[in-house]
């Protein structure tokens, strides 16, 4: 009976999708070369993991994998993965405010926790919770995959010390996305950059130092360039995520969906394992090369923090004007982080 039924699927011209074996060929996309983590996740877990899990289930997939802006730059990702350029890539919301605006929710409230694997997984639940945060990715023509990107708790780097807050008056401070933000009150000029800019600018005098994580302020060697190092808490956070085509998505078989499920579950795990072990590492790393790193005193985190605006106020009030409800977003992340443990310098989601 089910050689019969199979035959006269086929003279339909009708193959039940459980029996199809297909090879997928997929690009994966990010704009940061792969000497940094969240691009080596890609590699190292998510594409094993996915191609270990899809044996015996007759799917396999073969991974082009194009890195370090070959076909996307930092912040361009996401276009790239709607316009199919790429099936994957890393959705960076922090270099992609305008689409992925709710995702920075992180990176408008400083001083929160520096628990990277927190601040990451909390970031990550709320996508499984709060329909508003994949609506973000539905309205670009992608889906929320998993992998959240943690990043450890920043740091400021300067090529001067800093033994007060007013030693940054009129200082040029480099800073990503919506993190220049965090200079208000400080009497820093902030300017807009990122990791694969920071060296020259720096170097060149373009700006003094900039607001960075010691696991990628290492393999960077901002040290050479920014050897006063000074540990404000300012705070670990999320900065993005892969994500994949909605129509390409979509068309895949469950079984091959559940495998990438495994692949980012994987690599989100590989990730913050090999992150918190590496920043000691990099911290020591960067003292033996001559760098000078001083821990700010509570009274100088407290002034930073208090003198700050709140911006995450002006950015949750200017996206619910939108439709965008991102004050249920914040007050979910911060009464999320505070049920976990953190302890937030300032409230920003009561004030």
């Amino acid at each position: 009976m089910q050689f019969k039924a199979l035959t006269a699927a086929l003279a339909l011209g009708v193959m039940p999708a459980a029996t199809i074996a297909e090879t997928y060929n997929v690009t994966v996309a990010a704009g940061h070369p792969p000497v940094f983590r969240w691009v080596r996740m890609i590699s190292e877990q998510f594409i094993p993991t996915v191609q270990a899990e899809l044996e015996g289930t007759g799917h396999s997939m073969n991974f082009s994998e194009q890195f370090g802006g070959s076909i996307a730059g930092v912040g361009e990702e996401l276009e790239a993965v709607e316009a199919g350029l790429a099936e994957i890539g890393t959705c960076q919301s922090l270099f992609d405010p305008a689409k992925l605006a709710v995702q920075n929710v992180s990176y408008y409230t400083p001083f929160v926790s520096a628990d990277v694997r927190q601040v990451a997984t909390t970031v990550d639940a709320l996508h499984d919770d709060n329909a508003d945060m994949l609506r973000a990715y539905a309205d670009n023509g992608v889906v929320y995959i998993g992998a959240p990107i943690g990043i450890d708790d920043y740091l400021l780097m300067t090529n001067f010390p800093v033994d007060s807050l007013d030693d940054l008056d009129g200082r040029k401070i480099a800073a990503p996305g919506a993190a220049i933000n965090w200079l208000s009150g400080t009497g820093a000029v902030g300017v807009a950059g990122n990791l694969t800019t920071y060296y020259n600018e720096i170097k060149t005098g373009v700006y003094d130092g900039v607001l960075v994580f010691a696991s990628a302020a290492l393999p960077g060697k901002l040290y050479e360039v920014a050897p006063y190092i000074t540990k404000f808490g300012l705070g670990a956070q999320y900065a993005g995520s892969l994500c994949a085509n909605e129509a390409w998505y979509d068309s895949l078989p469950d079984a091959v969906k559940a495998a990438m499920d495994k692949g980012a579950d994987a690599a989100m795990a590989w990730y913050h394992d090999d992150l918190e072990s590496f920043v000691d590492i990099a911290l020591t790393q960067m003292d033996e090369a001559g760098a000078t790193i001083t821990e700010a005193t509570p009274e100088m985190r407290q002034t930073w923090a208090a003198n700050m605006d709140n911006a995450a106020k002006t950015w949750a009030e200017q996206l619910d004007a939108q439709g965008r409800p991102a004050s249920n977003i914040l007050s979910d992340y911060m009464d999320a982080m505070r049920a976990a443990g953190a302890t937030p310098l300032r409230d920003w989601d009561k004030e």
